[in-house]
């Protein structure tokens, strides 16, 4: 079990993105959270296995359809806080 933070840059307010992430964190059975950001990006915060991390970090890149992610950065870690699911925070 492993933590990664996730900011994601680029037109990804207003798009979805957020709750596309939690889809597909559902779908890689990924447990955390995502927020807006006041400078307009998107953070995550998500746990879960190493190999599923990694594909939730591939998916960031992309985003949502209507997405159009410039750029992203991304530090795990062994903290874990224990996330019973993937939720969207205001």
């Amino acid at each position: 079990m492993k933590h990664v933070n996730i900011q994601i840059y680029g037109k990804v307010q207003g798009v979805f993105y957020r709750q596309s992430a939690q889809q597909k964190a559902e779908e890689l059975n990924v447990v955390g959270w995502a927020k807006n950001q006041k400078d307009g990006s998107v953070y995550i915060e998500a746990e879960g296995e190493e190999e599923q991390l990694k594909k939730m970090i591939k998916w960031c890149r992309q985003g949502s359809q209507t997405a159009s992610v410039t750029s992203i950065d991304y530090e795990f870690s062994d903290k874990i806080v224990g996330y019973l699911d993937f939720s969207i925070r205001f």
